[in-house]
């Protein structure tokens, strides 16, 4: 048995026994203990602070003595003096160990360190980046022993820190001997580690030790709008986020409108890469300058997005994508250069693209898989992302299915008579009571009701200018549950419903949610088209979810997430009551806010996690609902509100819808006969 003192690190309980004198951080490195240090051990970081335990630990065997570690020295307290220490931490790479000790390796300093930790069922965000900081010390030059600058850096990286096979691009060759003489032949390195299809590569260098940090960004790239998160790549941090609408929609609202823009019109792919990209370059240098930071310093970028905008951000025309069978130019993870794509940021900048998982479920369909995990759910998961167009995924352990849905913009305040995107003003919540069909509402930006004291004066500063996507569908659902409409998305007259709010407009009717008039606001109203519009969006969502479901074999699922910036915002009671979603309990039907956004944001903080998933997505079975027969069968079901077919006992047993029909019965005054409307 040795004689050697024993230690002990918790949280991982990993043990051994080492010589006196062995640093903490040479006993961490030997056990696996995960233990950070960007110096190498020098006392210059702090990035191995640990927390000796005292006195006795039943558990591990072990009574800890006040000096089982070597005493305070001058390092440590010139770096307490200089930036603090917490009470009781040493650096792990200048306390010894003495005699037996316990260790605690506290979060900050482990190197996989949780970020983000979501609900158990889900996902948790470790820190494991690409790009990581090294702190070298190299051999100066020598007369006798002729080498390049270059060829020593690599070597002191490899015998510091066991990385072969580096690279570097002529840029920092371009900077590296003034850098190196500059900080005395002591420098810190960014390094991006490589993977199956690059080796390690020199990606930045600064003169001395280097305390700052670099980023990385987690873009998702929608038909719609581009949303992208600046992300610290040292501690995991959310530094800044910020979005703008994607240009590409003066080409067509929807993906299928610019496909057929590229095949009308000469060179229209390359138009819609050129716009994407300047957009992109104009939201990078946004959230650069939001954040106040050099955008040379973004070292790694991961991007998802659907197949259309997959291929038009690469420069490949989608016209194959627009016909059966759909077939992607590659539907791999790819890896390549941020020059590749023209985009503005560090020069070396490596850029992961998440997978596909078929012609018409993307890279953003991936990276929900990514953050949901529905292939490690015990119970069956629908998992619906919300967007212009829909991916639905359906699994759980034993398997996954997924499929999309074209549910188009009307979800997104588009094509709705007084639609808007989600911006201060435009209403968000709606309430209608079921006896007086008076509605009362909120807006984005004020926390009032439109009936409580102070909405007025609260809301002066934006004014009530429409109403976005979360905003519908809370309207005719509560125009549903309040008889102001009946199941086939009619809206009934004043005489009908008994509300004067109901008006005549043209051979239908509208509701009237607000009138502005008088002040020279907006009439906002809700109109038949604005119902038929969201009646064909959520029947081609459910419909989709349904077609999984036939395909499960099952008429029940357990619980049901809603992704999506957009479905962060749906009222689950409201998605039923429409029949957007399959029944389920209410308490099951939850928010994952943009989880394609967070599936970025764990593919670029943990590279482990690209290889999970682009094994998962080999595994994932895709439904193409253009050639089922049933999918046609779900969506004339799904038409109505909530469905003509498909009981929802679960719903039913929380709400009562009014049993009315106004296809008959009634002219603009309530009276004659209305030509009966298909559904």
């Amino acid at each position: 048995m040795s004689t050697d003192p024993l230690v002990v690190f918790t949280p991982s309980g990993k043990r051994g026994h080492f010589p006196v004198g062995t640093p903490i951080l040479t006993a961490a490195r030997q056990l696996g203990v995960d233990l950070d240090s960007v110096c190498g051990g020098r006392g210059i970081c702090s990035k191995c602070q640990i927390t000796p335990g005292l006195g006795a630990f039943p558990k591990h065997g072990v009574t800890v003595a006040d000096d089982a570690l070597s005493p305070w020295n001058a390092v440590e307290e010139r770096y307490k003096s200089k930036r603090g220490l917490t009470e009781g931490r040493r650096l792990g790479c200048q306390a010894t160990v003495q005699r037996d000790v316990v260790i605690d390796v506290p979060p900050e300093s482990q190197v996989h360190r949780q970020v983000v930790r979501k609900r158990a069922e889900a996902r948790e965000i470790t820190m494991n980046p690409s790009t990581k900081l090294y702190y070298v010390e190299v051999q100066e030059p020598d007369m006798h022993e002729p080498s390049g600058d270059l060829e020593r850096l690599v070597r002191a990286i490899e015998a510091d820190w066991g990385i072969t096979n580096i690279h570097a691009d002529l840029h920092i060759l371009q900077d590296l001997q003034p850098v190196l003489r500059k900080g005395a032949w002591k420098v810190t390195v960014a390094i991006h580690l490589g993977d199956n299809e690059n080796a390690p590569r020199i990606m930045h260098i600064w003169p001395g030790y280097y305390d700052g940090a670099v980023y990385g960004l987690a873009v998702d790239l929608g038909s719609t709008t581009i949303a992208a998160h600046l992300c610290d790549l040292t501690t995991g941090e959310v530094v800044a986020s910020s979005g703008i609408m994607n240009p590409q929609i003066r080409f067509g609202e929807d993906l299928m409108s610019r496909v057929s823009y590229g095949m009308m019109n000469a060179g229209g792919a390359g138009e819609m890469t050129l716009a994407v990209r300047e957009g992109m370059n104009a939201l990078f240098t946004q959230i650069a300058t939001e954040a106040e930071i050099d955008k040379g310093l973004i070292v790694d970028a991961v991007f998802v997005c659907n197949p259309v905008m997959h291929h038009l951000l690469l420069g490949i025309d989608p016209f194959e994508l627009g016909q059966a069978p759909f077939a992607l130019a590659t539907s791999d993870a790819l890896r390549m250069r941020a020059d590749d794509l023209d985009l503005n940021i560090h020069p070396s900048a490596r850029i992961y693209i998440l997978p596909c998982i078929a012609g018409h479920v993307g890279a953003d369909a991936a990276a929900v898989a990514l953050s949901e995990a529905p292939d490690k759910s015990e119970d069956l998961v629908l998992v619906v992302d919300v967007g212009t167009n829909a991916e639905i995924l359906l699994g759980n352990a034993s398997k996954v299915l997924a499929c999309s849905s074209p549910t188009g913009p009307a979800f997104e305040g588009a094509q709705i008579t007084s639609g808007q995107r989600a911006a201060p003003g435009a209403i968000e919540r709606v309430e209608i009571n079921a006896d007086t069909k008076e509605p009362r509402f909120r807006i984005i930006g004020v926390d009032l009701w439109s009936d409580e004291d102070g909405f007025t004066e609260a809301a002066a500063a934006s004014g009530i200018t429409g109403i976005c996507g979360s905003g519908i569908i809370e309207a005719i659902a509560e125009m549903r549950l309040a008889g102001l409409l009946d199941a086939s998305g009619l809206i009934g007259s004043a005489a009908q419903t008994g509300s004067p709010r109901c008006i005549a407009d043209g051979r239908t009717h509208s509701y009237v949610l607000h009138d502005g008039t008088a002040t020279g606001g907006p009439l906002i109203t809700v109109t038949n088209p604005d119902i038929r519009a969201i009646q064909m969006a959520k029947a081609a969502l459910y419909s989709g979810a349904r077609l999984l479901m036939d395909k499960f074999g099952v008429d029940r699922v357990d619980r049901v997430v809603l992704a999506g910036a957009f479905g962060a915002h749906i009222s689950p009671k409201h998605a039923m009551v429409l029949g957007m979603i399959p029944d389920a309990p209410l308490d099951k039907v939850t928010s994952a806010g943009n989880a394609a956004g967070t599936g970025a944001r764990i593919a670029l903080l943990n590279r482990d996690a690209r290889g999970e998933i682009e094994e998962a997505v080999r595994r994932i079975h895709k439904i193409e609902t253009a050639i089922e027969p049933r999918f046609q069968e779900h969506f004339v079901n799904a038409s109505a509100i909530p469905n003509s077919s498909d009981p929802f006992p679960t719903l039913n047993s929380v709400v009562t819808l009014p049993q009315v029909n106004f296809n008959t019965g009634g002219d603009s005054d309530g009276g004659g006969r209305r030509r009966r409307r298909r559904a």
